[in-house]
């Protein structure tokens, strides 16, 4: 077997840029992004159109549903460091994100949210696992990392950008039923590719239960697995009243917060605290920035259903087709360009430091929801505006996510010693899933806003939305800019 003789020093002593590992997690995530972005697409013009919620209610739902899957990667992050090992996790992870996709397909309108209690718990053990992986076959030192990471963020993209576009696609003009059953079909190409190439992974991944006898390894794993699948109906009640999300991300936010620093103050060594604290700092602004940008999948996807016309240069393409897939189309053409950027302002000694390229991220960020905003000065006097300014808006949304997404999660990886990545990697989803949960919270406050009963009066209380949104995402970058030198001393030689 390839296991039993590849160690991890032979995957992290590869040669190039990229080691052929990184292809098959690639590969895999690439499948889950597609069930991913596909169902979160679709969540708030499904409930909308078929579940007939109002826009302020499918907002609330929708940032629940997202919170609560990003919670659980939490949740699924510890137990795959503590008990179930990355690949057990995973494997688990994605068997029950088929069932919960399967579910719905079988019937859209009556199963959809137990579909989606069982889809957030797949997730949970799915999701933070891959980039965990991605980490270890780094050295520590390994200047590679970086490189590594872009490649993959932009690679899963692909699998967003599909995903995206065909299962709206498939349930505005075909069924429900054919959108559901793609995200299920895709999520099992993942796991077989994973099955396929796991033992290229050598020990990466194994149980951190292996000192342990096989008897007693396997009653943990058990446990956790019956322990997951009976929490179901308690997410799918939580799912349906977004009050009791509240209370629950509530409380799983001052848990989580309190471990940290549990086990912050457990390492007993001042500098690897300091990092630690400055991995926390990167987190909390990565809370903010979601919770503006994660506006696509709710308010912006509403805003696409009825405010859009159907014009995008010289084609006619359905405006929630935009709204889902230019985002990680924009992601795929200019990665590579910043990642060349990044390359070239190194060589000059000009490059901005991580801190900085989060700084500049909210302020691309800003000015991608003021010209959200200026949509409403490209509407005919219908209220419905130009799907060109919209799609441009996603563009310079994206250079600010490129400035952001890729470097955070790897700079979360140097900072923290390598027994707590499950953990500090289920802190960086958790951070995304109360940024979900702002930004429904957010979005509902912009439905709400709507006095009127017209798509002009809609048009005028989502860009005003958008208007408040830019300003808040440039105070944040000023601030993180300028607070750069407290953060790089926190940082001490981690670049």
């Amino acid at each position: 077997m390839v296991s039993d003789n590849l160690t991890i020093e032979k995957i992290q002593n590869f040669e190039g840029k990229y080691p052929k590992q990184l292809w098959y997690l690639f590969l895999v995530e690439m499948w889950e992004r597609f069930c991913f972005y596909g169902m979160r697409g679709v969540l708030t013009y499904f409930m909308v159109d078929q579940l007939l919620l109002k826009d302020e209610a499918a907002n609330l739902q929708y940032g629940a549903i997202q919170a609560f899957v990003y919670a659980f990667t939490f949740i699924g992050g510890i137990f795959a460091d503590k008990i179930l090992g990355f690949k057990k996790s995973l494997l688990f992870g994605g068997i029950v994100m088929i069932l919960g996709n399967l579910l719905i397909a079988f019937s859209p309108a009556t199963l959809f949210y137990y579909g989606i209690a069982f889809s957030i718990i797949g997730t949970g053990f799915f999701k933070p696992n891959i980039s965990s992986m991605v980490g270890e076959l780094y050295h520590e030192n390994d200047n590679r990392r970086d490189a590594g990471y872009g490649m993959f963020y932009a690679g899963i993209n692909v699998g967003g950008l599909l995903g995206g576009a065909l299962c709206i696609y498939l349930g505005k003009y075909y069924s429900w039923q054919w959108c559901f059953l793609s995200a299920a079909i895709v999520m099992l190409l993942g796991l077989i590719t994973f099955l396929l190439t796991k033992k290229q992974l050598g020990p990466i991944g194994n149980s951190p239960l292996l000192h342990l006898t096989s008897n007693k390894r396997k009653i943990r794993e058990i446990l956790v697995y019956i322990g997951s699948l009976l929490s179901i109906p308690l997410i799918f009640l939580m799912v349906k009243n977004t009050d009791y999300t509240d209370y629950f991300m509530y409380t799983i936010g001052v848990l989580a917060v309190l471990y940290f620093v549990f086990e912050t103050v457990n390492l007993k060594n001042s500098a690897l605290q300091k990092k630690l604290i400055a991995a926390f700092l990167f987190i909390f602004f990565y809370f903010l920035f979601n919770a503006i940008y994660e506006q696509s999948g709710g308010s912006l996807s509403l805003f696409a259903k009825d405010n859009l016309n159907d014009s995008l240069l010289f084609f006619h393409i359905d405006p929630n087709v935009v709204n889902n897939s230019s985002n990680t189309f924009f992601v795929i053409v200019l990665s590579p360009l910043i990642g060349l950027l990044w390359l070239w302002l190194g060589k000059r000694k000009i490059e901005p430091n991580t801190i900085v390229k989060f700084g500049i991220g909210f302020l691309f960020l800003g000015a991608s929801f003021y010209i959200f905003y200026l949509t409403r000065f490209f509407a005919n006097v219908k209220g419905v505006a130009s799907l060109n300014v919209f799609t441009f808006a996603y563009l310079v949304t994206t250079v600010g996510e490129l400035c952001l997404g890729p470097i955070g999660m790897s700079i979360i990886t140097k900072l923290s010693p390598k027994r707590l990545f499950g953990m500090m990697m289920g802190l960086w989803f958790l951070a995304s899933a109360f940024g979900q949960l702002a930004a429904g919270k957010l979005g509902a406050a912009m439905s709400n806003s709507d006095t009127g009963n017209t798509l002009v009066s809609k048009l005028q209380s989502y860009t005003e939305g958008y208007y408040q949104l830019a300003i808040y995402s440039i105070i944040a970058g000023v601030f993180l800019i300028v607070i750069t030198p407290l953060i790089k001393k926190l940082m001490q030689e981690v670049k």
